[in-house]
């Protein structure tokens, strides 16, 4: 279907039916923020809708826009934000271990570099293959493997992955 003619390309509002939450989740685990997720996810769905009719994966191809434009963006202008200690509170607080756990988890995310960020998104949140992973950022299984590394080793002396009081690691 012709989309310069102001039409919706057939199919499109199904798929963002169906896959925006989905889409908008992968967002926040990237950007950490709601209102830049929902950009991010808007921007990328922007620009799949002129080719929408020739995309034969959909899905695969709004994430690989999705993960260029979060990488590309990164690169091109700083943010003005600087990473503090802790988050700000949000809301009242769940002392159960699985939020602990999480929140440490997603606070360490956040301190990866954006393209070991994006791996780990894609490889464990999202269940890709290196091979898929690889295809969706533009990059070789070996460059996947390597992000994939790091950011797991990263991760793993994170101390804000850390689920021991203050002043004490696991």
């Amino acid at each position: 279907m012709n989309t310069r003619s102001g039409r919706e390309p057939e199919g499109f509002a199904d798929f963002v039916r169906a896959r925006g939450g989905s889409l908008h989740r992968t967002a926040m685990l990237l950007t950490q923020d709601d209102a830049a997720a929902q950009d991010l996810v808007q921007t990328a769905l922007a620009r799949a809708w002129p080719k929408w009719g020739d995309a034969q994966q959909p899905e695969a191809y709004v994430r690989r826009i999705m993960m260029n434009e979060f990488i590309t963006d990164r690169r091109r202008k700083w943010s003005g934000e600087l990473p503090t200690e802790q988050l700000p509170d949000r809301g009242a607080p769940d002392d159960t271990e699985q939020v602990v756990a999480r929140d440490g988890l997603i606070r360490a995310l956040a301190t990866l570099p954006h393209q070991q960020r994006a791996v780990l998104v894609l490889r464990y949140f999202h269940d890709y293959t290196e091979r898929q992973t690889a295809e969706v950022l533009g990059i070789s299984v070996g460059t996947v493997k390597s992000h994939a590394s790091r950011a797991l080793t990263s991760l793993r002396i994170a101390p804000q992955f850390s689920l021991a009081p203050e002043g004490g690691r696991r």
